[in-house]
């Protein structure tokens, strides 16, 4: 039977994360219904208990490497040493990890963008599937945004290199094919949707968390802590976000949903939408019950049927948009790299319904929600085309896919 092994994967508690696993795995088990895909995990018992299922469909979850030295290799490569970025990862590759790699007929490398400087140089990832490619195998970067990579001038020869060894470069909008193909000049490269937009949905029962909805219905809210990060001025994204809300309730006559999509399983605050939404929750206690959040235990099938039941959607985390424009709900997005910008174009071919983090206020998301309603049948007559276009390609990328494994 077919094996695969998924690098760049280490938790489902990021629903993004999973809902590339799961449609991933999907669509490998359409190419080969008995494939077996090796699942790399921080904590296995964590991720089993969060797909339960997981064997049926062919899953194994397997340790995640990661190695001691990531992060002091990470800060060393931020010195002025020169030639240290076009090194990558100089390390050898632990013998276990090898040897679980080593099942595996084909790599697919996931994650969205990890191939990026959205966090920081790839290197560990890159020595993963270098070593892999060194042993002889196929690794094909799947569903990804890549680059651009110019701010660390020493790293471009590098990462080029490495990725035009690769089988085939999957990316997710035209923004990194045109950096992949243009800047780079790579001719491995094939444009596809995110894996994300096939995962379905799984009923729950709303009602113990659906917030009681005005007039107009529920807007459905995903902020993270990662805004901060992005957000160097002294504004308080926090106070401004809790005007915006009050905004919508008190005088749109919405309900609000506050849906976290990055969980760590052991409630650690760091990366954690649910303590930070939760917060938001607690400044708006006085809203009563026209504010909610959705459970922390929520898997991502179960999250995308609660977004699906939205009249509008706001969201930061990528994969918590995609949810929602999968499911034609008019969504606006909070970008902080490239990957929401290059979303909305290729889909609408605009920006209109981005917000850069650098301009986020009350204001603004007055001003663009404003918009947004003002544009809601016309966006979900686009998004209803979008999902056509999605179907009709489908078929294509599973080939290409096949060609590549």
């Amino acid at each position: 039977m077919p094996t695969f092994y998924l690098s760049g994967q280490r938790t489902l508690a990021n629903r993004g994360c999973e809902a590339i696993v799961r449609t991933t795995v999907g669509m490998l088990r359409q190419l080969h219904p008995d494939a077996v895909i090796l699942v790399p995990s921080d904590n296995i018992s964590s991720d089993a208990a969060q797909w339960p299922e997981h064997e049926s469909h062919g899953v194994e979850f397997v340790p995640a490497f990661t190695p001691a030295m990531m992060r002091p290799w990470a800060h060393a490569q931020r010195l002025p040493i020169p030639g240290i970025q076009s090194l990558a990862w100089p390390f050898p590759m632990p013998r276990w990890h090898t040897a679980i790699v080593d099942r595996a007929d084909a790599v697919l490398s996931v994650g969205g963008d990890n191939y990026s400087l959205d966090y920081r140089l790839p290197s560990v990832l890159m020595g993963q599937d270098r070593s892999a490619m060194n042993r002889g195998q196929p690794v094909t970067l799947w569903g990804a945004s890549v680059g651009p990579f110019e701010r660390e001038p020493g790293f471009v020869p590098s990462v080029t290199h490495h990725l035009a060894r690769m089988r085939k470069l999957f990316v997710r909008e035209s923004a990194s094919y045109d950096y992949l193909t243009h800047t780079l000049e790579l001719g491995n490269v094939e444009q596809m949707f995110d894996p994300a937009f096939a995962l379905p949905s799984e009923w729950i029962d709303l009602e113990a968390f659906w917030p009681k909805a005005g007039a107009q219905g529920v807007v459905g809210v995903n902020f993270s802590p990662l805004l901060a990060r992005y957000r160097k001025s002294g504004v308080s994204i926090i106070e401004e976000i809790t005007r915006f809300i009050r905004y919508l309730v008190n005088e749109q006559a919405y309900g609000v949903l506050l849906i976290p999509h990055v969980i760590p399983f052991d409630g650690s605050e760091k990366n954690n939408d649910h303590r930070y939404l939760s917060d938001v929750l607690e400044r708006c206690r006085d809203l009563g019950q026209s504010v909610r959040i959705t459970p922390a235990s929520l898997n991502a099938p179960q999250l995308k049927y609660a977004i699906q039941s939205l009249r509008f959607f706001i969201g930061a985390r990528t994969h918590a948009t995609i949810a929602a424009l999968s499911s034609g709900v008019p969504t606006l997005s909070i970008g902080y790299s490239v990957k929401a910008s290059g979303i909305n174009r290729d889909l609408f071919g605009d920006e209109e319904c981005v917000i850069p983090i650098s301009d986020l206020s009350e204001g603004r998301l007055r001003q663009t929600f404003t918009a947004l309603q003002g544009q809601e049948e016309h966006l979900r007559a686009v998004l209803a085309q979008v999902m056509r276009r999605y179907h009709r390609t489908l078929p294509e990328t599973l080939y290409s896919l096949r060609q590549a494994l």
